[in-house]
């Protein structure tokens, strides 16, 4: 455990932290499942509502540094892709 004052609540700050970037993480994982689990049997306006809420949800973890913009970006990419070849 932390000895000083300062130390402790540093402690308590990165645990809330950790908290909350757990949650936005865990969001984009579950709209990303969400998309790759029905991709085959899903409708074309169900993959793309679903697509949405994935890029909306990475959107919005790299916005609050949870993930790296670039790593949004290519989630993003790898997921149009599956969708698109789905599609076709």
């Amino acid at each position: 455990m932390p000895q000083t004052r300062s130390m402790r609540k540093a402690l308590r700050q990165s645990l809330k932290r950790r908290d909350r970037n757990r949650a936005w993480k865990v969001a984009a994982k579950q709209a990303r499942r969400a998309l790759l689990d029905n991709l085959a049997s899903a409708t074309p306006e169900q993959n793309a509502e679903r697509m949405s809420a994935a890029q909306k949800a990475l959107d919005k973890a790299a916005k609050r540094n949870v993930i790296h913009p670039n790593t949004a970006a290519r989630r993003k990419s790898r997921l149009a892709r599956k969708v698109a070849a789905a599609q076709s």
